[in-house]
């Protein structure tokens, strides 16, 4: 099984914000941008939750290899014993096989669900932290909108680097910003990566006897 990738800022695509600062309709407009994943790779709070996702996955990974591990054990022995068996017997063992294997698929489909589950649950209190310094941002200097400048399709298509806030915003929580470049790339746990291979179960026609 493949190892989980994790992603740190998989909410980070969709997260923008408008401050508080328009409600001061009289200011002229000033508009500055961040890139949440930049930020969020930058708070320490990022290797706590990178730490705990690892080792979520890693718990479901056992689960998932125990289970494979019995699913392979079981089709190896109806392999030998097949020859020798009654057609009852036979078609019992094929209907185990057969419920075990999806018994593996749903466990696969159920397993990325709840580490995208967990990932949020985790990030939660880093967004919300991050959205109160956003804010306290934008009210101190004085910017209408921040917007967000991450993902494929970015709210920002093009800004001055003096309307970039991302350092500001490190230094509001007392993190000294690091270089830009060292932002983590990295894409939310896709459902094959979280699935092992799953055995297929032999087939065998059961001979009806005359």
């Amino acid at each position: 099984m493949n190892k989980f990738r994790v992603a740190l800022a998989a909410a980070a695509l969709t997260f923008t914000t408008a401050t508080a600062s328009m409600a001061q309709t009289a200011a002229p407009l000033k508009i500055g941008y961040t890139s949440v994943q930049y930020v969020l790779s930058q708070m320490p709070e990022s290797k706590q939750i990178e730490s705990q996702l690892k080792d979520y996955s890693t718990q479901l990974k056992s689960q998932l290899d125990a289970k494979s591990t019995e699913f392979r054990t079981k089709v190896e022995a109806y392999q030998k014993g097949g020859a020798t068996m009654t057609d009852v017997v036979k078609a019992d063992k094929e209907k185990e096989l057969q419920n075990l294997q999806q018994s593996i698929q749903e466990f696969q489909q159920n397993a990325e669900v709840s580490l995208q589950q967990k990932q949020q649950t985790l990030l939660k209190p880093a967004l919300d932290k991050l959205q109160k310094n956003i804010d306290a941002v934008a009210d101190e200097n004085g910017y209408t909108y921040i917007l967000n400048s991450d993902g494929d399709s970015p709210l920002l298509l093009h800004g001055p680097k003096d309307g970039d806030v991302s350092d500001l915003i490190l230094k509001k929580m007392g993190i000294t910003p690091g270089a830009a470049a060292a932002a983590p790339k990295v894409a939310t746990p896709a459902a094959a990566s979280t699935q092992a291979a799953a055995p297929t179960a032999t087939k065998t026609k059961t001979k009806t006897k005359k």
